[in-house]
C-alpha cells in the first residue's frame, strides 16, 4: 500500500436523513460545519435529503418525498410545453 496518500481526517460522522429523522454513524472524511450529540458523544453532522431508510427502493413504498420541490419546479417551468401535446 502506498504511504502518505490516505486522508488524515478519517473519523466517525453522523449522517441524518432529514425526511424521516433517522440517524446513523459511520466513518468518513466528509467536511461539515454542523455537529450533533448522541449518547453524550459529539459527532460531525451531515444532513441528507434521502437515505436507504426513506428511499422507495429500500422501503418498498412507491411514494418519493420531494423535499426540494424539484418536481414542482420542473412542471412549472415546462407547463406550456407539456400542455401543447
Amino acid at each position: 500500500m502506498k504511504q502518505g496518500i490516505h486522508p488524515e481526517n478519517y473519523r466517525q460522522v453522523c449522517f441524518k436523513d432529514m425526511s424521516n429523522g433517522e440517524t446513523f454513524i459511520t466513518k468518513s472524511t466528509v467536511d461539515t460545519r454542523d455537529a450533533i450529540e448522541i449518547d453524550g458523544v459529539e459527532y460531525p453532522l451531515v444532513k441528507l435529503e434521502i437515505s436507504s431508510s426513506s428511499h422507495p427502493f429500500y422501503t418498498g413504498k412507491m411514494k418519493l418525498v420531494d423535499t426540494a420541490g424539484r418536481v414542482d419546479k420542473f412542471m412549472n417551468k415546462y407547463k406550456k410545453h407539456l400542455a401543447k401535446k
